[in-house]
């Protein structure tokens, strides 16, 4: 189940896809001209657009996703592009076919599956001998701030163990280079990328990211709290201190890349 499902969910994924500087993440981890590549959890396409592009002519994109909308989206937003396909499936478990791609990319997924190791199978079953699987994932995100006073910090972590019950692991970015290792992967290496950074307020558009994150949590926040009052007040403090201009915020994405053998 995708915890984060909402309304504003497309435009906040395409916002979110936009803030980082996944071009050159794209390029050290491998992706170059001609590769046949998987965008494994696509979302709305943001991201296969850009692999697109760096592929060129001689290269061709494929995108699934679980989520139908989240798929037709990214078909029409990329209709005019012939190197792009997009598939309606689930990333541990894609019907495509072994040694596919030179590239698997996933991207903010494996933070929500209790059995990512079916989804790293996957991504290594689908690509060829020689090629790259590269996961990218947060760590920690939303404990990076300072102040961070501690009724906010506790807020925050009952939050997380309200999640991890279904499922959602904050913590799955440090943890992908050992499981990488496991499951056989050679020359694993590990990139840490900035998810944001701000000293001082926030910019709106993270502001509009948080807001649209708690108000997607509301029915697991609401329970943890004890109703949907204390839930609200927790979230308007934390976007309060977000808003901040004498505070540091930041968080980090980790990017795991290894060769199959």
């Amino acid at each position: 189940m995708y915890l984060m499902e909402s309304a504003d969910e497309s435009r906040r994924l395409l916002e979110q896809e936009q803030s980082q500087d996944t071009r050159a993440m794209l390029h050290r981890t491998g992706l170059k001209p001609g590769d046949r590549v998987l965008d494994a959890g696509c979302g709305p396409g943001g991201i296969a657009e850009l692999m697109a592009e760096l592929v060129g002519e001689g290269g061709h994109v494929t995108g699934v996703d679980l989520h139908e909308g989240r798929v037709a989206e990214a078909r029409a937003r990329n209709a005019h592009r012939p190197r792009l396909t997009f598939l309606q499936a689930d990333v541990r478990t894609t019907g495509l076919p072994a040694d596919a791609f030179d590239y698997a990319w996933s991207q903010y997924v494996f933070e929500y599956l209790p059995d990512r190791h079916a989804a790293l199978a996957e991504l290594i079953r689908v690509t060829r001998p020689g090629g790259r699987v590269v996961v990218s994932d947060i760590d920690g995100l939303g404990f990076q701030n300072w102040p961070f006073p501690e009724h906010l910090r506790e807020g925050t972590q009952r939050i997380v163990e309200a999640l991890a019950t279904r499922g959602f692991d904050l913590y799955v970015g440090r943890k992908l280079f050992s499981e990488f290792r496991r499951a056989g992967l050679a020359d694993v290496r590990v990139h840490l990328m900035p998810f944001y950074l701000c000293a001082g307020a926030a910019e709106d558009r993270l502001v509009r990211d948080w807001k649209t994150r708690f108000e997607a949590l509301a029915p697991v926040g609401a329970a943890a709290f004890g109703g949907p009052a204390a839930y609200q007040s927790h979230c308007d403090d934390f976007l309060a201190m977000l808003e901040d201009p004498e505070g540091l915020k930041y968080a980090v994405t980790l990017v795991t890349e290894g060769t199959k053998p």
